[in-house]
């Protein structure tokens, strides 16, 4: 290639979310994740000869709402069809899904996601092309000692998978994980899906190719698998693109292909060649009916819709005045999120509840392993503390002090400040008489700063502290301290 092209690379992003059902997609085996192997199936989801499969009420309903979340135009009748090919883990040989051109149950939608380029002040709009509904595989197991088995225990779970569109929009390593890492936390939002990447109940598999920039058609695309982390599907993009930019340097030949990729040696490696849609040999399935939603099926689907959110950002943001980071964080899961909201429409200052929730409570938890549901401390908490300080009967390392004891015991902060003696010092006539014992026993500190080493004062601030136990206004402290220095 000429040393002044530049490639550009296309990221389309295929995404499989397990549903949160009690039981699996055609049978009734329960839906769990674990266990030994082999003790989770029956004829239905091993595939047996006379078997009749019978749909999953609970799993269509569950990607509809993802459907809809994703904005994406509902089909009025959608199919089963049956994917075609031979792997030790899919037991009858093939899968049931559903092809792409008879209308999944949603297509063409969207999700606007925050912009990585910009620190997310603004948005990238990504296009869906399909939301879909299928089952699971099995998944082959490398036994102690060499050799491998299969545990049919996922055969048969209910598998939705979203799918961007086409040429893709995303065209960098940071935009897919911040696509990736959206649409898992609307899906958690949701209850569609738990999320757990390292249990394999979220997977996501981009596939990458890179062309000259301007080009009319996409280069030649490989899918990366065995991606365990948002970190490793950055990391394996980036990866992708240096490999096929090296190779189109020397004119290497790239192959359609799946890849995987190991996280020890930070590489991707060939798997197999990948198969085009007419090696599947689709057709519909002849033992599903079709699936069909009326108008006020998806209506009151809609209307039952929580608040999702990258939609909660952008009120927290809007309405609140938080800043894109903050309410970045506040919405990572919707149970602190939840949190925040109480804690603000009991009358906390949103900016001061979400400093005091992102950081000093926040450590608290992490430190202790305790969660939200096990935690003494109450939105209340964090309103009643914020109150005590607005009006100035705490300060701010009382504040912490007030915190760690309710994270304790569960008291009240009032109470803690009144039973502890954590109320701050604001007579003024007490800190000036401080104040001048202070300098009365610190005449060298006193002239330095007659003499222009204003320093020394935070030093004085610092004795008047001391003297007090850290319970006297420091704004106060300061103003007398000056009045005093300038007498």
């Amino acid at each position: 290639k000429s040393p002044a092209m530049r490639l550009l690379p296309s990221i389309g992003i295929e995404v499989h979310a397990e549903l949160l059902t009690e039981t699996k997609m055609f049978c009734g085996c329960p839906n769990r994740f674990g266990g030994e192997a082999n003790t989770r199936v029956c004829p239905v989801c091993l595939g047996l000869p006379g078997s009749l499969p019978v749909p999953n009420r609970r799993a269509v309903q569950l990607v509809l709402r993802a459907a809809l979340a994703l904005n994406c135009t509902i089909a009025p009748r959608s199919l089963f069809h049956r994917k075609n090919y031979f792997y030790p883990d899919l037991p009858k040989g093939y899968q049931v899904s559903q092809y792409e051109e008879t209308n999944p149950i949603g297509h063409h939608g969207h999700l606007d996601i925050p912009d990585p380029s910009t620190g997310g002040e603004t948005d990238v709009r990504v296009r869906i092309r399909r939301v879909h509904l299928e089952e699971d595989t099995g998944k082959l197991l490398h036994l102690p000692g060499g050799g491998a088995g299969v545990d049919f225990n996922r055969a048969g779970v209910p598998l939705m998978e979203i799918v961007t569109d086409h040429p893709p929009d995303v065209h960098d390593a940071e935009t897919a994980r911040e696509y990736v890492q959206q649409l898992r936390l609307l899906l958690v939002y949701l209850s569609v899906c738990d999320g757990k990447m390292e249990q394999g109940s979220f997977r996501c598999e981009p596939n990458i190719s890179v062309a000259p920039e301007g080009s009319d058609t996409l280069g030649t695309k490989t899918e990366l698998k065995n991606l365990s982390s948002f970190k490793a599907l950055a990391t394996g993009i980036e990866h992708e693109v240096r490999r096929m930019a090296r190779a189109l340097e020397i004119g290497e030949i790239l192959h359609q292909e799946t890849r995987g990729w190991n996280e020890e040696t930070q590489s991707s490696y060939p798997m197999r060649r990948k198969e085009g849609e007419a090696d599947y040999r689709y057709f519909t399935d002849p033992d599903l009916p079709p699936m069909v939603f009326d108008e006020e099926t998806i209506e009151r689907e809609r209307a039952a819709l929580p608040e999702l959110p990258l939609a909660k950002r952008a009120r927290y943001m809007r309405q609140l005045g938080l800043d894109a980071y903050d309410a970045g964080v506040l919405i990572q899961d919707p149970a602190w999120a939840a949190f925040f909201d109480e804690a603000v429409s009991l009358g906390a200052n949103p900016k001061q509840a979400c400093n005091w929730m992102n950081g000093d409570f926040a450590r608290l938890l992490n430190d202790s392993g305790q969660t939200l549901s096990t935690t003494k401390v109450t939105p209340s908490h964090i309103r009643d503390l914020i109150a005590l300080l607005e009006s100035g009967t705490v300060n701010g390392r009382q504040a912490k002090d007030i915190l760690e004891a309710a994270f304790q015991d569960g008291r009240l902060p009032g109470q803690i400040a009144e039973q502890e003696g954590l109320r701050q010092i604001t007579d003024e006539g007490a800190v000036r008489a401080l104040v001048l014992e202070v300098l009365g026993a610190n005449p060298d500190a006193v002239a330095r700063y007659k003499e222009g080493k204003t320093t020394v004062k935070g030093f004085l601030v610092g004795q008047v502290m001391q003297k007090t136990k850290g319970r006297a206004n420091p704004e106060l402290v300061n103003r007398v301290l000056e009045e005093a220095l300038a007498e």
